[in-house]
């Protein structure tokens, strides 16, 4: 710990918000993959499942199989089929509109945050390069004629620091954040076909 503190103390205070930002983005990242794990993201059995039975023209069976399943599709599609069967039409669509875009909207939840840190880590790193690359100057200018190069190299390599800080950190989040992207549109996807073939075919009349 001791060496790591004294790394953080060669950047300056910006690669100490840096260092701050990559716990925070790690937590964030393990908290959005288990948070998706408990809704079902990568599941979608129970929901297949119930569009089968549907289709079949079971719609007992098909509600029966995704109610009280807290997976993201399964809810999608018990929704639907119970809007399907007490609703009108157009009202019964609208209702699943409206419970597809909340469930969605858990799925992209805490991914701002994720593109804010991939947005402002770099920025942090290039601002604490350039105050170090100031005070080095600085302290060159002080020095005058007795300047030490390897004084001044020094002090340029621990500018840098925070850039490649930087750097370290907005390239996991903004990876992460292209992942969590793709499966929410890959989720949009599942629900839209799920809907359609829903509202298609007449097992719930």
């Amino acid at each position: 710990m001791t060496g790591l503190a004294e790394f953080i103390a060669r950047g300056g205070p910006a690669l100490a918000v840096i260092a701050a930002l990559s716990v925070a983005t790690t937590a964030l990242i393990l908290w959005k993959v288990w948070r998706l794990w408990r809704l079902g993201a990568w599941g979608g059995a129970h929901a297949a499942r119930a569009l089968a039975l549907w289709q079949d023209g079971q719609a007992g069976a098909a509600r029966a199989a995704v109610t009280g399943r807290p997976g993201l599709r399964a809810r999608l599609v018990a929704a639907a089929m119970t809007a399907r069967a007490t609703m009108p039409e157009a009202a019964a669509r609208e209702e699943t509109e409206r419970v597809a875009r909340g469930l969605l909207a858990e799925t992209r939840r805490g991914l701002r945050a994720l593109e804010l840190v991939s947005t402002i880590a770099p920025l942090l790193g290039l601002l604490g390069t350039v105050m170090g690359m100031i005070a080095a100057f600085q302290a060159l200018e002080e020095a005058g004629s007795r300047a030490d190069p390897a004084a001044l190299a020094g002090g340029i390599w621990e500018a840098l620091l925070t850039t490649a800080a930087g750097m370290a950190v907005a390239i996991p989040a903004g990876a992460a954040l292209v992942w969590f992207e793709s499966l929410a549109d890959r989720l949009q996807q599942d629900m839209e076909d799920a809907a359609t073939r829903i509202f298609t075919r007449g097992g719930g009349t």
